[in-house]
């Protein structure tokens, strides 16, 4: 079997047992970066003689028994917004072109602790503004199923670099559906749990209440396993949640009698593409064929969450990106005339169009005069979309509907037209608006070939319905791959 094949937990057990070691299996996916990066651009940095060195230490400790857990030795990708000590951390934007941090994040910190080995860091959209990962400074991502469209975004890099076989899981984060967009486009599984159930700490934050890390995987195993790993309570983060039951593995049954799923006619309304549609359909059809309860419902507000999200998501992009100023860390300009002139100059050189956008489109929802009339309006439907979905949740497990409206679009089409990308959010926004747990799977192609994602979405905290529907459907589909 080629080692690339393997699954993550697949490559941990063979570990374990002797048939592979660490530094075999972190050799074979810098290989195949070498082999195939140069037509991706899935990454941003990557220490190879770090990656070694770290993956012969972890190999020891397998050896001696002190790592046992099923992440031990296996080679992971880390979006480059969270911070690794001593590694380059940019978010694809030229303002940090030179921070190399001096701590890293928490879920960084889990990671190691478990024995999974960091290659490097993954390409994105810049500051995780986007969804394509065509804003980066580094240059665009492709997506590895076909090289002329996007990858999604913005977590687009870790997506298509678990894809293409250059990692065996990866790290991305989820602002209003950065990790389950580019997991839908690039067929992979993408989890964003919810609120506070995985520390933030050291994550660059874009929007502070809705951001959340969560893992891009091959399958749903890999993922339940994954985010055991990262769900640990956090003191040096006061969003963290001391979750009561974290045995996410648990859930890997596969059985769905009983379930109640409701899928939210507004869902499928226009703007859909018909092929996604049939996709998610069929695969809802399934799920019922396996003793699931579907039916339709009404779920409201859903037209409010656009405006709503770049409200808030905006005004606490403004606010988290006033510290890139020149002055402490990161880029300066070269040439200014006084405090003021470099502060201008300095952000205007450093940052890009759609970051621009966004911190002019914060700043004036806060200015005086607008706070009350857009961002304590938005602050108001929020609540409301919450209230939607207690509704929903009192009477289904699970909702089931599409990730993105469309397969992954061609490279270019969505900057031409920031609001045909805004658009694009449509499915996924309400559950970062909400804090709520969801998941993509892949669940068909499209007549171009493209993958097709289902999104299931669940109450907060109840990341095992997920995983467990999830697993149960993976069952039911079967192999899902570039060659099946």
């Amino acid at each position: 079997m080629n080692l690339l094949s393997y699954s993550a937990v697949e490559l941990a057990a063979a570990i374990k047992e002797g048939k592979v070691t660490a530094v075999e299996a972190m050799e074979a996916v810098l290989s195949k970066i070498e082999e195939t990066e140069s037509k991706i651009n899935a990454y941003v940095t990557i220490d190879k003689e770090a990656a070694l060195a770290a993956a012969k230490a972890v190999q020891e400790k397998i050896e001696t028994g002190v790592l046992t857990g099923p992440l031990a030795g296996v080679p992971v990708a880390i979006k480059d917004n969270l911070c690794t000590e001593g590694m380059l951390t940019t978010c694809a934007s030229k303002i940090l072109e030179n921070f190399v941090p001096t701590f890293s994040a928490e879920a960084v910190i889990n990671l190691e602790k478990a024995g999974a080995v960091i290659i490097g860091k993954t390409n994105m959209d810049e500051f995780a503004m986007g969804s394509t990962t065509e804003t980066s400074a580094y240059g665009e991502t492709k997506n590895p199923w076909n090289l002329e469209h996007v990858p999604g975004g913005s977590s687009g890099g870790s997506a298509a670099a678990v894809a293409s076989n250059e990692c065996f899981f990866a790290l991305g984060s989820d602002t209003g559906g950065s990790i389950r967009q580019p997991a839908s486009f690039c067929g992979v599984v993408g989890l964003k749990p919810t609120y506070g159930t995985v520390s933030r700490y050291g994550l660059i934050a874009y929007g502070s209440s809705l951001d959340q890390i969560g893992p891009l995987t091959k399958n749903v195993s890999d993922c339940a396993t994954v985010l055991e790993v990262l769900a640990t309570h956090d003191t040096k983060d006061s969003t963290s949640v001391k979750c009561e039951d974290t045995d996410f593995t648990s859930a890997l049954v596969e059985d769905v009698s009983g379930m109640k799923i409701g899928i939210p006619r507004d869902y499928f309304g226009e703007g859909i593409d018909a092929e996604v549609k049939e996709a998610v359909l069929a695969a809802a059809k399934a799920l019922e064929g396996k003793g699931a309860v579907v039916e339709e419902f009404d779920l409201s507000l859903v037209e409010y969450a656009i405006p709503t999200y770049y409200t808030i998501a905006a005004a606490e992009a403004s606010s988290n990106l006033e510290r890139f100023d020149g002055v402490k860390y990161g880029y300066r300009t070269s040439e200014f005339d006084g405090l003021h002139n470099m502060y201008k100059k300095t952000r205007s050189e450093g940052f890009g169009a759609e970051v621009k956008r966004r911190i002019m489109l914060g700043s004036f929802v806060l200015s005086s005069g607008y706070y009350d009339a857009y961002y304590l309006k938005a602050l108001k439907v929020k609540a409301m979309i919450k209230k939607v979905f207690d509704d929903a949740f009192a009477k289904y497990d699970l909702i089931l509907g599409p990730v993105a409206p469309t397969t992954a679009p061609k490279l270019g089409d969505s900057l031409s037209d920031p609001l045909k990308m805004y658009l694009g959010d449509i499915y996924t926004i309400s559950v970062n608006l909400a804090g709520l747990p969801g998941i993509s799977v892949p669940c068909g192609k499209d007549s171009k070939g493209l993958p097709i994602g289902l999104q299931l979405i669940a109450d907060s905290f109840q990341e095992k319905k997920l995983i467990q529907t999830a697993y149960t459907y993976e069952k039911l589909r079967g192999a899902f791959g570039m060659e099946d």
